[in-house]
């Protein structure tokens, strides 16, 4: 007597085998590594995305992603590895799908879900039996209980028999030279075990790291807010420290470099401008948010994020102090300013603490330029601005140079032997010449 095969065993074969076609909705900072990932294990992938222009550049084998390999992502695409599409009734096609879309918040510090409720919606009006579904945007915990799967029942599908549903929270980190898609362990949780089991099969079939399994996609959602809410925390501490230090005439990464000679009981985080990128400035405000359902307020969460979200007025605040000593004021000054990128030696600029500050000396009066090799243009309140080259000309102009991202690219001698004064807001350079400021 021949047993029948349960969809999830099915579907545990085709992963286990490689032949099953893998889905991404999504193309962004998360979506297209995962993507190529996924395609470079063997995979045939479909990427979904409505951005028309991303879906051109994909097919063509055009990069724009800084973690992807140009030449990986033309190999796949020329080997029908890879390909692009904003037609979501191709989502048919596909064995298992994972949601990469963005997770905003609004104005008043709220998730703004619509993008993850359209995908789920898209993918329930064209999924096939048997699927396997896994949500990766960073989200607040029972998002993937209580938004996706009543929308999967909702077409008759039974989460955990027909459909196979699950939470596993991507972990990029843009410009690690040590830690990538490939290499970093992934959390998964799924609605049921069913669901949990192929899901990691899938990720063990893809990546080369461990794969931790949790009870429920409610704890995924909340290890990852839990691992950027610990930075955000932390980093808080820091640009406070910075500003204490400051007043005590103390430097602040002496004092940090002293801690960390400690081999327990210590981990280093460093003060900046400000926070940026999508996930540490923005995760925990999914937890104040959920939390407020419980009648929870999460005080130290929302007073680090306080701190975080007041470093660009600090920052101001020492242009003023700097100019001062020049007998000068803000208003009419030339400030250049390094970076505009969240981080060191990348192109996103998401979220930058840069935009706030460059608001503010726009507000005051201040005549400002940006310096950014890895960007050479932005937008800032809707206007699309160019970075400049970094001359010996523009250093000497400047009443003052503020190192706000340090980029390894940059020419610190230069800038030093050039600049009437620094404002160093990422301990890049050498701290001993008088026209040194640190933040």
């Amino acid at each position: 007597m021949t047993m029948t095969k349960t969809k999830s065993q099915s579907l545990l074969e085709k992963l286990n085998a490689k032949t099953a076609k893998i889905g991404v909705v999504g193309l962004g900072y998360v979506g297209l590594p995962l993507a190529v990932e996924k395609a470079k294990a063997g995979f045939t992938v479909i990427g979904f995305d409505l951005q028309e222009e991303k879906v051109k550049m994909v097919n063509q084998g055009m990069n724009y992603i800084g973690d992807v390999v140009q030449e990986d992502l033309e190999a796949l695409v020329a080997a029908d590895k890879l390909m692009a599409t904003s037609d979501y009734s191709f989502i048919k096609e596909v064995d298992a799908i994972a949601i990469c879309v963005p997770t905003p918040l609004d104005i008043y510090k709220q998730p703004n879900m619509e993008y993850v409720k359209s995908s789920a919606e898209a993918i329930a009006e064209n999924v096939m039996a048997g699927t396997l579904i896994v949500l990766e945007s960073t989200t607040y915990p029972g998002t993937t209980e209580e938004l996706i799967k009543p929308i999967l029942e909702k077409k008759g599908l039974i989460v955990g028999k027909d459909v196979f549903l699950a939470y596993s929270p991507e972990r990029v980190d843009p410009g690690n030279k040590d830690f990538n898609t490939k290499n970093t362990p992934k959390v998964v949780g799924g609605v049921t075990p069913a669901c949990t089991e192929v899901a990691a099969t899938m990720y063990r079939a893809v990546l080369d790291s461990d794969i931790h399994e949790v009870s429920s996609p409610a704890v995924a959602e909340m290890e990852k807010l839990l691992e950027n809410t610990f930075r955000n925390i932390n980093i808080a501490l820091a640009n406070e420290m910075a500003i204490l230090c400051n007043k005590m005439g103390i430097d602040v990464w002496e004092v940090i470099d002293a801690a960390a000679t400690k081999p327990y009981g210590f981990m280093p985080f460093y003060p900046g401008p400000g926070l940026g990128g999508h996930c540490i400035p923005i995760d925990p405000w999914y937890l104040t948010w959920k939390a407020r359902e419980y009648n929870y307020h999460t005080k130290l969460i929302e007073t680090a994020g306080e701190i975080n979200d007041s470093m660009p007025d600090f920052v101001v605040q020492r242009c003023s102090e700097i100019l001062n000593e020049q007998e000068k004021s803000l208003r009419g000054s030339k400030i250049l300013v390094l970076g505009v990128a969240y981080k060191k030696d990348i192109d996103d600029y998401r979220e930058s603490p840069v935009l706030p500050i460059l608001n503010r000396l726009t507000k005051v009066g201040a005549e400002w330029e940006v310096v950014d090799p890895h960007v050479p243009e932005f937008k800032l309140d809707g206007t699309i601005i160019e970075s400049i080259v970094l001359t010996e000309k523009k250093l000497k102009e400047a009443d003052l140079v503020v190192i706000a991202t340090n980029h390894s690219g940059l020419e610190y001698g230069m800038i030093q032997e050039q600049s009437k004064a620094i404002l160093d807001t990422r301990n890049a350079i050498d701290k001993t010449q008088r026209n040194y400021y640190k933040l």
